[in-house]
């Protein structure tokens, strides 16, 4: 088991936590972390982009010319896709981009990207992360403690306080122990961590 210290939002230390190493100290495993990134990212895609094809261009029911003897090139439609206001030939329908991984990948990205800010001192567990009110210079003092420009909060469950005081701090993120992304992990300086919300995230990744 790796030993960590815990600190209250001051930045003072006040204990230290024991963590499992079948969580947080196994070999990161890159690629798996890669495709964990690729998926989120294509997941996060609406696909909902849309052209008119020929077809649904109004107009053009009519021949533009004969079919011989004009010395021009035959047409059938003025909304062929040659024409100005023609249809897109080839062009993009709405799609899903929605990739999945499978169950174990996704606990080995996890607890590769976890182990990785272990490793690099980058894993901050606090012993109570609570706001008693909506303060964002508060919070941005919390942040500054740790020297976090770049911080994921993570919280056991949604504190409203937390999230309304940290939502409007450039590079601040705030998410829940129970939806933690390998993007949001990788993409932070530094995972600021409730002690209960690590203790959580052990429990889920152990099994």
């Amino acid at each position: 088991m790796a030993t960590i210290k815990v600190f209250n939002m001051a930045g003072k230390e006040t204990g230290t936590l024991e963590l499992l190493d079948s969580v947080f100290g196994i070999e990161p495993n890159t690629v798996v972390m890669h495709e964990a990134v690729k998926a989120h990212l294509a997941n996060k895609r609406q696909g909902t982009q849309s052209t008119l094809t020929r077809a649904e261009v109004s107009g053009g029911g009519k021949k533009p010319w004969r079919q011989k003897g004009t010395g021009r090139a035959r047409q059938g439609s003025t909304r062929a896709p040659q024409w100005t206001h023609g249809g897109i030939a080839l062009g993009p329908k709405p799609r899903s981009y929605a990739v999945s991984m499978n169950k174990k990948a996704r606990k080995l990205a996890i607890c590769s990207a976890l182990s990785a800010k272990v490793a690099a001192g980058q894993f901050i567990v606090i012993d109570s992360l609570e706001m008693g009110e909506i303060k964002t210079k508060a919070f941005q003092s919390f942040v500054d403690a740790f020297e976090a420009p770049k911080a994921l909060v993570i919280t056991p469950e949604v504190r409203k306080n937390v999230v309304l005081s940290g939502r409007n701090i450039p590079g601040v993120k705030t998410t829940i122990s129970s939806v933690i992304s390998v993007y949001d992990i990788l993409k932070a300086d530094k995972l600021l961590v409730d002690k209960e919300a690590a203790l959580k995230i052990q429990e889920v990744y152990a099994k």
